[in-house]
């Protein structure tokens, strides 16, 4: 086999990626991405140890798409919520990446930098201490939720039909529930349960 030639962290972890939103994250291996690449798999190890490092190569690639500067001008709401649209358009391109974001955010200097200008654009509205806190680490959960949520079970999938067909002796509200979910968009599911958030924060 020839000699490998030198890659840069960037390239294995689009690799990475690319395994991943083709194949699902369970077939992420060292020796699936060493096959994109070319190479064999002892190869892939002068690069990068484990699988653990390649996921968080990964996140480091998706995240580090995300505008981490805070936006110009508008309400504290409205900036956090230009914030969470970011990450949310950069994930949710990928969203097998989902769970990574979980364990892997803290290594990736983009998610520190994101959640600095989140927890200033909060400091800015008053929003301190442990207050500040609870918002953070509510924010993050509605996103990660909310892009699982949008990618493996949208409100436009089979589970919300079967729920609307339930009989409605005995599930009367579950029932019409299901059935107005019919008429939410993705884009509105988002943003408004994003608002109530929010509206938490601001009281």
């Amino acid at each position: 086999m020839p000699r490998p030639r030198s890659l840069t962290e960037t390239q294995i972890a689009a690799a990475a990626l690319a395994v991943i939103d083709r194949d699902g994250l369970a077939a992420l291996t060292m020796r699936a991405v060493a096959k994109e690449l070319g190479m064999g798999t002892m190869s892939l190890y002068r690069y990068v140890d484990d699988r653990e490092q390649l996921e968080g190569l990964v996140v480091a690639l998706v995240l580090g798409s995300v505008d981490t500067e805070p936006p110009p001008g508008s309400s504290w709401r409205e900036r956090i919520a230009i914030m969470v649209e970011r990450v949310r358009d950069a994930v949710g391109a990928h969203p097998n990446v989902v769970p990574l974001t979980l364990t892997h955010r803290q290594g990736s200097p983009s998610s520190l930098r994101w959640a600095e200008t989140v927890l200033g654009i909060l400091t800015e509205a008053g929003i301190e201490g442990e207050r500040r806190v609870v918002a953070l680490r509510s924010l993050v959960g509605y996103l990660v939720g909310a892009i699982q949520l949008e990618h493996l079970g949208p409100l436009s999938g089979e589970g919300t039909r079967t729920m609307a067909a339930l009989p409605a002796a005995e599930y009367p509200l579950l029932a019409e529930t299901a059935r107005q979910a019919a008429r939410v968009t993705v884009d509105e599911e988002f943003r408004r349960g994003l608002n109530v958030l929010l509206n938490g924060l601001a009281m």
